[in-house]
This record gives C-alpha cells, sequence and structure tokens, in this order.
C-alpha cells in the first residue's frame, strides 16, 4: 500500500489489512464490469431504438437497463481503488460511487417489483385496475423512481465520503469501508434502515404478494395454457431468482451488521468481523444482477429476443453483401458470370425488411 500523503494526526486510526477481501472485489468488478457494461449498452439501446418502448413491461425494463449501466460505468473507480488498496482520487468520485451503487440496487429491487406488479394487475386483475397498464402511468411511475432514489443518493454520497487512516507514516484514504462508530451510531443506520425498509423490504413483499397470486391464478384449471402463461411463468421465477440470489443476502447481512455496529445488539468484536466477511462477499453478489438482469430481458421478452435476432441477421446480409460486391469483378475478369436466378436470390439477400416490422407483434405486451 501507498500513497501521496504524508500527514497524520493523533485522531488517525492505523489502516486495516483489507487487501484479501480487495482482490476479491477487483476480480468481482472486473468480471461484472466486462460482462454487464456491453450488456446493458446492448439492452438500453435495443429498448430506445429498436423496440421504441411501446408497452409497459419494456417501459421497466429499459429503466432498469438503464439504472445497470450507470452503475457499471462508476466500476473502473472502485476497480481502481481495490487494486491500489487507497483512494488517490477526488472525494466527490469516492462519494459519487458509493451512491451510485445504492442507487442501482434499490432501484433495480423497486424495478423489478414493478414488472412483477404489472403482470399481477394484467392476469389478477385485467378489467378492474387496467387503467394502471398504460406507458404513460408506467412513465411516471418510473419518473417516481428515479426521484425517490436522486433524493436518497444525497445523504448516502455524503456518508461515502474517503476516510483515513495511518499506514507505515503515512496517512491514506480509505472509500467504500471502514465507517467509524460516530457515524453507525449517529445518522448511518438510520439511513441504511430507512433504505431497507423503502428499498428493499417493501418491493421483497410486493413480488412475493403478486408471484403467488399470480402463480395461483394461472394454476386452475380453467385457466387456458398457452405460450404468454409459460413466459409469464419465466419471467416472473426469473425476478424472483434474481431478487432472491442477489439483493436479500447483502441486505440481511447489512440490516445484521448495522445493528451490531450501531449497538443495538450486543455481540463481541470477533462476531462483528465475521458478519463484515460475509457482508463484503455479499456486495460483489448484489453487483451481479447487473449481469442477470439482460439475460432476463432476452429469456423473457419476445421482442427484445427477436430484435437481436434480426440484428444479426442483417449483420450476416451486410457480410454476405460486402464479399458478394467485391467478388463480382473478378467473376466477370475471370468471365464465370452468375446467372439472373443467382442475380434474383442475392438482390433479395440485400432488402431485409426493417426490424421493426419483423417484430411488430411480439412487443405489444412482451409477455402478455
Amino acid at each position: 500500500m501507498s500513497a501521496n500523503s504524508t500527514s497524520n494526526g493523533p485522531d488517525i486510526p492505523a489502516c486495516p489489512d483489507y487487501r484479501l477481501f480487495h482482490r476479491l472485489h477487483l476480480v468481482g468488478y472486473s468480471l461484472v464490469l466486462a460482462t454487464g457494461l456491453p450488456l446493458n449498452a446492448l439492452a438500453l439501446w435495443v429498448f430506445l431504438r429498436a423496440l421504441q418502448v411501446h408497452s409497459v413491461v419494456s417501459v421497466y425494463m429499459c429503466n432498469l437497463a438503464a439504472s445497470d449501466l450507470l452503475f457499471t460505468l462508476s466500476l473502473p473507480l472502485r476497480i481502481s481503488y481495490y487494486a491500489l488498496h487507497y483512494w488517490p482520487l477526488p472525494d466527490l468520485l469516492c462519494q459519487t460511487a458509493g451512491a451510485a451503487f445504492q442507487m442501482n440496487m434499490y432501484g433495480s429491487c423497486i424495478f423489478l417489483a414493478l414488472i412483477n406488479m404489472d403482470r399481477y394487475v394484467a392476469i389478477v386483475h385485467p378489467l378492474r385496475l387496467r387503467h394502471l397498464r398504460r406507458p404513460m402511468v408506467a412513465r411516471l411511475l418510473c419518473l417516481g423512481v428515479w426521484a425517490l432514489i436522486l433524493v436518497c443518493a444525497v445523504p448516502a454520497a455524503r456518508v461515502h465520503a474517503p476516510s483515513p487512516c495511518y499506514y507505515e507514516n503515512i496517512t491514506v484514504n480509505l472509500c467504500f469501508e471502514s465507517f467509524s462508530e460516530k457515524l453507525w451510531q449517529g445518522k448511518l443506520l438510520p439511513l441504511v434502515l430507512l433504505a431497507e425498509g423503502l428499498g428493499f423490504i417493501l418491493p421483497l413483499i410486493t413480488m412475493i404478494y403478486s408471484s403467488s397470486r399470480v402463480f395461483w391464478t394461472l394454476a386452475r384449471p380453467s385457466t387456458t395454457r398457452s405460450e404468454r402463461r409459460r413466459k409469464t411463468v419465466r419471467l416472473l421465477l426469473a425476478n424472483l431468482v434474481i431478487f432472491l440470489l442477489c439483493f436479500v443476502p447483502y441486505n440481511t447481512a447489512l440490516a445484521v451488521y448495522g445493528l451490531l455496529r450501531g449497538k443495538l445488539v450486543d455481540a463481541s468484536s470477533e462476531a462483528r468481523d465475521k458478519v463484515r466477511q460475509v457482508l463484503v462477499v455479499m456486495v460483489v453478489l448484489a453487483s451481479a444482477n447487473c449481469v442477470l438482469d439482460p439475460l432476463v430481458y432476452y429469456f423473457s421478452a419476445e421482442g427484445f429476443r427477436n430484435t437481436l435476432r434480426d440484428l444479426g441477421t442483417t449483420r450476416w446480409v451486410k457480410v454476405r453483401s460486402a464479399n458478394g460486391s467485391q467478388g463480382l469483378p473478378r467473376q466477370r475478369e475471370s468471365g464465370n458470370l452468375s446467372t439472373n436466378v443467382e442475380d434474383t436470390s442475392h438482390c433479395e439477400l440485400l432488402s431485409p425488411t426493417p426490424l421493426e416490422k419483423s417484430f411488430s407483434q411480439s412487443i405489444k405486451d412482451s409477455t402478455i
């Protein structure tokens, strides 16, 4: 560990040795960045340019992809910190990166819950609550979610200010960790509990209730079995798996750790260290939702899947077209001219149908 600062004070604590966990975070966040950035960038492009966000579900998925993309763009800051073991950049960047994680995690929880609620309204109350299944209503709800997480990001950024520590006659800054006891017993614990309630517990209850009601409705003998029904089941199950795998372990460990650090529950320092070790591993697992969410788009949203297939087909046609245009002069020089039938088929390849037409029937509601 090295730093560019050489000052220290009597109240600055010694730096804890977190290098083992830093290596874990370095590998984990590097994998999330390498896979999540291109996947979410492609997903956002498909939603905005190709699908043009016509359906309610696509509105929620588009905002979920935007949230994941913003978080992956902040990962280089985290990776540089875990590679150096100290924070050499301005304090504002540390605060921004810390707030970006909180915004993504709780924003993703809410957007996943909204997707499940839309399926609940469409299947359990298709007539009574049909006014809620309008793209304009979905956009307003997403706007409210962004406003909520942005407001909550302000105190989250403030508590993520770098903390100094003393290491080998120099003072270095730590980021994303080593919050003081005073901070935990002051404003940090109420902030954590508020975020847990609004951004995790409430969406979790919503998802469990809406999913169970949908599964109960679809399991009735009178319900018509169809491909759309299977797609709905796959979508809800995928959302529940992501929620239970990525968000439940982290938020549970965070709540326990907060109660221990806030002195609301008596425990030894060894017990707190054990909980912290679990927490730092669960942080990486929570970040993996940025990689799993695009898989939900592909396997659950038919319009999204058809768009990617059409993009692949169009690219293949362009490659064939380029190869064909380069090969014609050589064929003429050698005397091997193509026949009229071959020219006709080649022209057909050069005239693919627009992407919007190929899946205009499948983007009405994505799964229902």
